[in-house]
């Protein structure tokens, strides 16, 4: 078969929807709680940071891209609170306040989560391979255009909004390549592990672990925010 022939089995779109399915899996399954996302997509023509708590990731490797997840305090605070008490821990020890430490640190757990499975369903379904840098939760006063060299010759954008189980509002954002992906020919996709059940063990109520010592990407990063002023 022609090149130019072979069906188009994944495009921006498909990629889009399969990291929403991502952020819906993760988060059902962490909050033991339902979250949806809307039907329509929106074009946009780059994405920002907004409060109040905002998180990005760059990809890089078979394509390059950026993820942009804007959470309302509300937003934030339902799946934290969702998340830890899933877990066993007493609502009196959880803090109240969006801009707390922890907080951040247990959403930048939850998107890692997120971000690892879809990197995974790439890798099985798309047979490439990326990689991402630690996802980074900043809490935001005012909105933040993002500026990020992702390598990105052709951006393609989008916006889809997500809502809770108590229907508060979080917004992910997409900046990625445009890319095709064509079936040259057929092939099974690998065994895929049993996130949900992984997730659902038993686990022990604890405090968020301490943040991992900085790394040189950390630290370009770190720059890069000095350098917006934050």
């Amino acid at each position: 078969m022609k090149l130019q022939d072979a069906p188009v089995v994944f495009g921006t779109e498909d990629l889009l929807t399969s990291l929403c399915n991502s952020v819906t899996r993760v988060l059902t399954v962490a909050t033991q709680s339902q979250l949806h996302y809307s039907g329509m997509v929106q074009r946009i023509h780059q994405t920002c940071l907004k409060p109040d708590i905002a998180c990005f990731v760059l990809f890089d490797g078979g394509f390059s891209g950026l993820v942009v997840i804007n959470f309302s305090a509300a937003a934030a605070m339902e799946i934290y609170e969702r998340y830890l008490l899933s877990m066993g821990m007493p609502k009196e020890d959880l803090v109240t306040s969006h801009t707390a430490d922890e907080v951040s640190n247990v959403m930048g757990e939850l998107m890692n989560q997120v971000v690892g499975d879809f990197t995974g369903k790439v890798r099985r379904e798309l047979q490439t391979n990326i990689t991402q840098n630690q996802p980074k939760m900043l809490v935001l006063t005012k909105q933040v255009q993002l500026s990020v060299d992702a390598n990105l010759d052709q951006p393609e954008a989008r916006r889809v909004t997500f809502y809770t189980a108590s229907n508060n509002i979080f917004y992910l954002e997409l900046a990625v390549d445009r890319t095709e992906f064509i079936k040259l020919h057929d092939f099974e996709a690998q065994e895929v592990p049993d996130v949900d059940a992984l997730m659902a063990q038993p686990h022990h109520a604890k405090a968020p672990a301490p943040a991992p010592a900085q790394t040189a990407s950390d630290a370009e990063t770190e720059d890069f925010l000095k350098s917006l002023g934050m």
